[in-house]
């Protein structure tokens, strides 16, 4: 394989399996993509013993690195024991203060420890007393994208999202987000590359502008 082909490696965000990259398209002679899965958490294991495990994973050197809202969270936390020629966050934060109010209330009141994320596994059960056209809609984008419904991981991820404590961006990170994202807004986000009408989950519905900018994002930087 030509030696100039530059790794790039995409995680996704929270529960969510590759396949939300399906519609990711990178020119083949510059670009080789590879997809990073979700693992199931050890029993209190920290999100940087995890990052570490993750990066495992990793099989090349001077890579690009992409997460997406989560998965953002954690290839920062990765970028700590791997060699990259690029960072990219989709969709996510880049320190504990772009997280939204209620995450920051969650975390002090330690309210994230109540949600009910036993009800992930019965997703299929919840879908046969849906109700409405959007209901529905959204259900079945539940059952295509999301892979992880394990209970240690779910509560494992929220808490760490919650509680994330990095104080400040990690330098020359592209962070790329929509100002239509209802779950981190972009009032809060500073510093970004901003998508007009890009919602939390415009990894999927506006492909067309990452296959068109992304090749030059990973070569040259926040240039394009």
């Amino acid at each position: 394989m030509n030696q100039d082909i530059i790794h790039v490696y995409f995680m996704p965000g929270m529960a969510a399996s590759p396949k939300i990259f399906e519609n990711i398209q990178l020119p083949e002679n510059q670009f080789k993509m590879h997809f990073l899965e979700w693992l199931i958490p050890e029993k209190n294991e920290a999100l940087s013993d995890y990052a570490i495990r993750m990066a495992k994973n990793i099989e090349h050197d001077n890579i690009a690195l992409i997460g997406v809202s989560f998965g953002g969270v954690l290839v920062q936390e990765m970028s700590n024991h791997l060699n990259l020629k690029r960072l990219i966050i989709i969709s996510s934060v880049s320190s504990k203060h772009e997280l939204p109010k209620r995450m920051k209330i969650a975390r002090k009141t330690k309210a994230y420890s109540l949600a009910p994320t036993s009800l992930a596994s019965q997703i299929d059960t919840f879908a046969k007393y849906a109700f409405g056209a959007n209901v529905k809609k959204r259900i079945e984008l539940y059952r295509k994208y999301l892979s992880v419904n394990d209970k240690r991981y779910l509560d494992w991820a929220i808490k760490n999202m919650v509680c994330w404590n990095q104080d400040k961006p990690i330098p020359n990170a592209i962070h790329i987000h929509g100002d239509k994202d209802m779950v981190f807004p972009c009032s809060h986000i500073h510093n970004c590359i901003k998508i007009k009408g890009g919602t939390h989950i415009m990894i999927i519905n506006k492909f067309r502008w990452f296959n068109e900018h992304l090749p030059s994002l990973i070569l040259n930087g926040n240039a394009i």
